[in-house]
């Protein structure tokens, strides 16, 4: 079931802990406490000022996230760090088991909107649940720009009645709302975008180096094929930054290599064999081999760049043999 938020209602204000506030979460926690609720954050780095002054309360661990706010969202970078802080010491598991209902009665719920392992996100959630709470896992698609946009794209996994009632925080954040069906299975189509995601960067990265390699201008390739049928979002987005050499990280590589391993060890499992998505995270590796990991994952025709021994546009970037 999919839903907008072209036509939001103003929701009830809802007790909220976000744990994680990084290039994704501190903009979604903006937006959660722009829209009214009463909020509790924590995270390793420093707390963003906006959060502060908007009247975030600042806990000191994510146990106690999870003794104050109904409902924790945490968006961290990887499996471990979901595993950490929902099951480590002083994690949400502490919280959860001292005060397993909110202040509106209900079982507390936690809302994992990192992009992790879909089986260790099953593991973690039976956990959850033996606490007496709920889980839903709902990974999102966008980068920085959709979550400071509020125009995710959010799909997620767990129990129908549990999906209802976080569908008010899903729609502060996002315009596309999708219940894909039970836990693992958000982890699961978010693996599956970032597929997508990586084969259409390395596409528009070897059309345009071959434009350019080729002698025509990249940037008037790119605004030609934008009408036609290879036009896309990568290629609108991504595409412009490969030809302005811009790769400040809306999305890191390091974290886009984490999402196609969990691709390919899923695939392993499975006994599946996905040739392109291979491809694409050894790119990504050599950009990791060359010191890129840190930059936005467009940044992946640097490794195409490095081979070719030619840019697609000429800027400040050095390439190595």
């Amino acid at each position: 079931m999919a839903r907008t938020n072209e036509t939001r209602a103003a929701a009830p204000a809802t007790v909220v802990g976000v744990i994680g506030l990084g290039i994704m979460g501190a903009p979604m926690a903006l937006n959660l406490l722009k829209a009214g609720h009463i909020m509790f954050v924590q995270t390793r780095s420093k707390v963003p000022a906006e959060l502060v002054e908007g009247g975030a309360t600042l806990c000191t661990s994510a146990e106690e996230v999870a003794k104050r706010a109904d409902v924790i969202i945490t968006m961290l970078p990887d499996t471990p760090n979901v595993q950490d802080v929902l099951l480590g010491e002083r994690g949400v598991a502490l919280g959860l088991k001292s005060a397993p209902r909110g202040t509106d009665g209900q079982p507390k719920l936690v809302i994992d909107m990192s992009s992790i392992s879909p089986m260790a996100t099953k593991a973690m959630a039976e956990r959850i649940h033996a606490l007496g709470a709920e889980f839903l896992d709902a990974p999102v698609s966008g980068g920085e720009v959709g979550a400071k946009a509020a125009s995710l794209t959010i799909m997620v996994g767990g129990l129908p009645d549990s999906f209802e009632r976080a569908k008010p925080l899903f729609e502060t954040l996002g315009k596309n709302i999708t219940h894909v069906g039970g836990i693992g299975d958000g982890q699961t189509t978010k693996v599956a975008n970032q597929i997508i995601v990586a084969l259409n960067i390395e596409a528009v990265a070897e059309a345009l180096l071959f434009a350019s390699k080729a002698g025509a201008d990249p940037a008037k390739v790119r605004q030609a094929l934008m009408g036609g049928f290879a036009a896309s979002r990568i290629l609108e987005v991504h595409g412009e930054r490969m030809v302005k050499r811009s790769f400040n990280p809306g999305f890191r590589i390091e974290l886009h290599q984490k999402d196609l391993g969990l691709a390919l060890q899923g695939a392993r499992e499975m006994g599946l064999s996905l040739p392109h998505t291979a491809s694409a995270a050894q790119l990504m590796q050599v950009c990791a081999a060359h010191g890129l990991a840190g930059q936005d994952h467009s940044a992946l025709c640097r490794s195409l760049e490095i081979m070719a021994g030619h840019e697609i546009a000429p800027g400040d970037v050095t390439i190595s043999a």
